[in-house]
């Protein structure tokens, strides 16, 4: 992690009780008239001491800290960065797809002659195993245990390839399946706020292959999501080029009200940044608002980065972050360390430090935040509770271009009966059929769970049930949550109510919700019934849920566990009663939330270091079931071309040292033309595996039963799958065949309507290029590398669109696909494009001279009349035009690391 020189003089020391260490000053520039850094918002000061101390003359430059250390929040240089974080983090989605691609890297190396061991990370990497388990057995004692061995069966193959990973690279952690979710297992264990090696102490920084890895901003960590192909890169000791942000400072004053959680706030605090605007933004907090929120709730806020849209939100460091550190059990020499270092390099946030100078500020009083929710497809569009019923009502008749359900008045009263043992229920709309407690979003956060468990304690005290048909689940984002609540005496309560643990992963809030009982899918589907999920997680997409829920609220863990009890989203709970009590009373909300006094007894009593010192000693042990997995060892990775789980991916397929030239797109066919807001969930699913579909008839065709698909999110390991469930999701609306939902298009020029697959391979066949023409944010959500994957594998040579998200464009730019974007003012409606269209545009190596260059399009309609607009190139950095060239990141590096 030392630089090979110290151009600055910067290197300085630091007494800790461990002994002197050395740092890489700050000051020092300021001292040296570089530039006034005392005054730069944290998050730039942390990123200009990773380029301070790793500053080599080649990868990081002189004029790269100079620029830094001038960084002038008014007028902030669209400049390339070069950033190398400390460590690497994934999940099993997307790292094991990772271990792929380098387990393939290693395949085209040999077959070169090249020592495949070249490949290896340089830096730390831990994989956490979060994203597999799903809901099969919910509502009864031995869920967890159920699940925990359904997991295993379904994804034997993948975790012994993972173990072979573990054993093949040096530097490649793997915490084993049933420990916990990534970002909470970040949080509580694996980071470090500063690293000491080799005698040097710097700022602990990471990237991860999951959006939320931003959870980690509220421990004072610079971090963000990547796509994997970038993570790849990183692993492999390239810097990560990003375009040097503006940084947005959010004021915090006041504190929250009674009645208010963690949840509230953060909800409320991605309403008003999506209202801003902040992509591709950092969004560092301020003011001594922050004093009065814990290091959870700030967590919380971190989390959900992604769903407001910035590249961060960053928390600085404080006595907070201390105190967390201790309360979670780290040692004391680390506590001090970080202390002390932040205090000595500037990093140190007080209630009177000066604020730092931001490119433009907004302001919250805590003490305005009001109890909400979010849905019932986007988690920006907030809901007062007081509102929830009013907007649900709204949300049924509203049409589906404003985010409704498009419901006629006649429907409004359908109804279904569900029937199960002797007892019978009445669905409408609005039928609550998935409660969940779930996501490192709340879980991570005592106040929120321990409430959530007091509120399910005073409820079973008055006599209150959960409906039958609610499917219920408490999924804990680490084994600590379990032992507290335990230790608090609510645990029996909330399993009272059928909130068993289910496991110690993402579930719910990834779409791993499990079938629904088969009379509740039945009965949701006779009438076409919208039914509801209310979950604390921190998406709510369409489709991703669960296939038959359309209307999906975020809500904080409470109430979660209050519209359980109500069954229904149809209802104020600020004014209706929950629910009869056993005294033949009604009971409402009120009755039974917890004051924050009860909250915080609970938490002083049952939430101890000891917990996490006892559960994190063992955490990369696993369970006995991940202990028996054995497999292959070695340093190729013996392939087997009968696998449906692990393939080698068709990237290095004629691989030669010297990149091909750029192609023009010659008349290109529309494969998909979409509105706005298309996310990573539409573009590659995470979720259920439909039997009728091109990815489900290929599994049918090797003998794999429906049972056994398991979801698209296992089976990122091979590229015929995936690709098969490129455009798949069940809510996706191609407009080329407007009224019709899923993964279906129009061929032209005969008009025939099929699947999507099937469209692009008819289209290979006949040498026909392919685009992808879109709206506004295209590629919200997740960073799911094979969103950009999948569209190159069909065939995908360019995306147009409005606007994209960062990281979705960084990965389609990373894997050869090139994002184009309408100028201003025009968008596909305003131009008049149908999609029948034929679309050529000459690209070259010789047309991209620089970043953001401007290309024509030129499009030939039906009649043979023709016109051209113009677009801009995303390629948005001199390195982002190289690996672009190269045919992708991964090209790029393994060329520059064979020619090494």
């Amino acid at each position: 992690m030392q630089a090979s020189k110290n151009p600055f003089g910067a290197l300085a020391e630091l007494d800790t009780d461990e002994g002197k260490v050395h740092y890489y000053s700050l000051a020092a520039l300021e001292q040296q008239g570089i530039g006034a850094v005392s005054r730069l918002p944290f998050s730039i000061k942390i990123m200009l001491e990773q380029a301070l101390r790793q500053c080599d003359g080649f990868a990081i430059t002189e004029d790269d800290v100079v620029r830094l250390a001038q960084w002038r929040a008014t007028d902030v240089k669209p400049d390339e960065l070069p950033f190398k974080p400390a460590r690497v983090i994934l999940q099993d989605y997307s790292g094991i797809p990772c271990l792929v691609d380098l387990a393939a890297m290693r395949s085209a190396v040999a077959r070169l002659g090249g020592d495949p061991k070249q490949i290896n990370p340089v830096v730390p990497v831990d994989m956490v195993i979060d994203h597999s388990v799903q809901v099969d057995y919910f509502g009864r004692p031995d869920a967890l245990q159920l699940n925990i061995a359904k997991e295993f069966e379904r994804n034997i193959e993948r975790y012994q390839f993972s173990r072979w990973g573990q054993k093949a690279f040096k530097n490649f952690s793997v915490v084993p399946p049933g420990s916990g979710i990534v970002h909470q297992v970040n949080l509580e264990y694996l980071a470090r706020v500063v690293w000491l090696k080799d005698g040097v102490a710097f700022p602990d920084t990471v990237v991860g292959t999951d959006s939320h890895t931003t959870m980690i901003n509220g421990l004072g960590v610079v971090g963000w999501g990547v796509g994997g192909i970038e993570a790849e890169a990183v692993m492999l000791g390239q810097p990560l080029y990003i375009v040097t942000p503006e940084v947005i400072g959010f004021k915090l004053y006041g504190a929250l009200r009674e009645g208010v959680t963690a949840t509230d706030l953060t909800l409320t605090v991605v309403q008003m940044l999506r209202k801003k605007g902040v992509v591709e933004k950092f969004v560092e907090f301020y003011g001594a608002g922050l004093s009065n929120i814990s290091l959870a709730d700030r967590a919380t806020i971190a989390n959900m980065a992604p769903e407001y849209g910035a590249t961060m939100g960053y928390f600085p460091i404080d006595a907070e972050s201390v105190n967390y550190l201790r309360r979670t059990g780290r040692s004391e020499a680390l506590c001090q360390l970080v202390e002390r270092y932040a205090k000595a390099q500037g990093l140190f946030r007080t209630d009177e430090s000066p604020d730092p100078i931001f490119t433009d500020t907004l302001e919250l009083d805590l003490g305005s935040v009001e109890p909400s929710l979010a849905g019932p497809k986007r988690p920006q569009d907030r809901v007062p509770l007081t509102k929830m019923k009013e907007s649900f009502r709204a949300a049924l008749t509203a049409p589906t271009k404003d985010r409704g359900f498009g419901l006629k008045e006649e429907d409004l009263t359908r109804a279904a009966k569900v029937r199960y043992n002797g007892h019978e229920d009445t669905l409408r709309h609005g039928a609550v059929v998935i409660a969940a407690i779930t996501s490192c979003t709340n879980t991570s956060n005592p106040s929120v769970m321990l409430g959530a468990g007091l509120l399910a304690k005073k409820a079973v005290e008055k006599g209150l049930r959960v409906p039958k048909y609610v499917k219920t689940s408490l999924a804990p984002g680490s084994k600590v949550v379990t032992d507290y609540l335990a230790d608090a005496g609510v645990l029996d309560a909330l399993e009272a109510l059928g909130f068993n643990v289910v496991g110690y992963g993402c579930t719910t809030c990834i779409g791993n919700s499990g079938p629904l009982p088969q009379v509740v899918a039945d009965a949701v589907q006779s009438q076409n019934l919208v039914a509801a999920a209310v979950l604390s997680g921190n998406r709510n997409f369409e489709g991703r849920i669960n296939p038959y829920v359309k209307a999906n609220y975020l809500a904080s863990p409470p109430l979660v566990v209050a519209y359980a009890i109500a069954g229904t989203t149809d209802i104020d709970l600020t004014c209706e009663p929950l629910g009869i009590g056993s005294d033949g009373r009604p009971v409402y909300l009120r009755d039974i939330w917890p004051s924050q006094q009860e909250i915080q007894e609970a938490i002083q009593k049952s939430v101890r270091p000891e917990m996490f010192r006892r559960q994190y000693a063992v955490v990369t042990q696993g369970s006995p079931q991940w202990q028996a997995i054995t497999g292959v060892e070695g340093d190729l990775y013996p392939w087997d071309e009968n696998s449906t789980y692990i393939q080698e991916p068709p990237y290095f397929e004629g691989f030669t040292l010297s990149p091909q030239p750029i192609q023009p797109i010659l008349n290109a066919r529309v494969l998909g033309l979409f509105g706005d807001s298309i996310t990573t969930d539409h573009i590659s699913p995470a979720g259920d595996i439909a039997l009728n579909s091109p990815a489900g008839r290929y599994l049918t065709a090797r003998g794999v039963k429906k049972e056994d698909f398991n979801q698209y999110g296992t089976r990122r390991g091979n590229d015929r799958i995936m690709t098969r469930g490129t455009f798949a999701n069940i809510r996706l609306k191609n407009l080329l065949v407007p009224g019709v939902e899923g993964g279906v298009t129009r061929h032209f020029p005969d008009g025939e309507v099929m699947d999507i697959y099937d469209a692009a391979m008819k289209y290979k066949s006949e040498g026909v290029p392919l685009i992808v023409i879109a709206g506004k944010e295209y590629g919200t959500g997740s960073s799911r590398d094979w969103a950009a994957k999948g569209s190159l594998l069909l065939g995908v040579r360019a995306v147009i669109a409005e606007s994209f998200e960062r990281i979705h464009r960084s990965n389609l730019v990373g894997m050869g696909v090139l994002p184009l974007q309408f100028v201003a003012g025009q968008n596909a409606e305003s131009l008049g494009i149908t999609g029948r269209e034929t679309f050529t545009i000459p690209v070259s190596d010789e047309s991209l001279r620089e970043p953001r260059q401007t290309l024509p399009v030129h499009v030939t309609r039906e009649d043979g009349a023709g016109f051209t607009f113009n677009v801009v190139a995303r390629l948005d950095t001199p390195v982002e035009m190289h690996y672009y060239k190269h045919g992708g990141i991964l090209p790029a590096v393994l060329r520059e690391m064979l020619r090494a």
